[in-house]
């Protein structure tokens, strides 16, 4: 075969070139008696790939390629603010967490001090209850001796104040 018998052999270059693209050869017409040569289906899909992996195939390779790319830039961004926003959620519970223990310790100081407070006010309340007995008991002894001295005394401290008032 000499080169001016081949006038159908062309490079395809495609628009956008991938680096997984493959190039593909066109033999369209041959001028001589070999164009009904036969060729083995393996060589065929070499040398003559299928006609939408020729024109569209490599461009949509890419848009998928691209659009993979995309989706797992997207993902990972995911996984990585969904970490982040894990981690934000887990501090924001400790400190919470902390907020509670450290209101649980001030409740319990608070609670001790208003126990003292109110034994100390009970203790004072015994106190006087047991001094106003002792007041109640006090005022009705001299109550008694009042009216013990009044019924042994021959003048009655009334009819005396009575007297000196109506002198004057």
């Amino acid at each position: 075969m000499q080169p001016s018998e081949i006038s159908g052999l062309q490079y395809i270059v495609p628009s956008n070139p991938s680096p997984y693209s493959v190039p593909a050869f066109e033999l369209s017409r041959f001028s001589n008696p070999l164009h009904n040569l036969y060729i083995p289906p393996q060589l065929q899909e070499i040398i003559s790939p299928h006609p939408s992996c020729i024109n569209n195939n490599s461009t949509s390779d890419e848009a998928d390629e691209q659009q993979l790319c995309v989706i797992n830039e997207r993902k990972q961004r995911r996984m990585i603010s969904n970490r982040e926003s894990a981690r934000r959620s887990r501090m924001r519970k400790q400190r919470h967490l902390d907020e509670l223990w450290s209101q649980v310790v001030w409740l319990r100081n608070e609670n001790h001090q208003l126990i003292d407070k109110l034994n100390h006010v009970s203790e004072s309340h015994d106190k006087v209850v047991e001094e106003n007995v002792q007041l109640k008991e006090e005022a009705s002894q001299l109550r008694r001796m009042l009216s013990d001295m009044q019924l042994t005394s021959p003048y009655s401290p009334l009819t005396d104040l009575e007297h000196a008032l109506a002198d004057n």
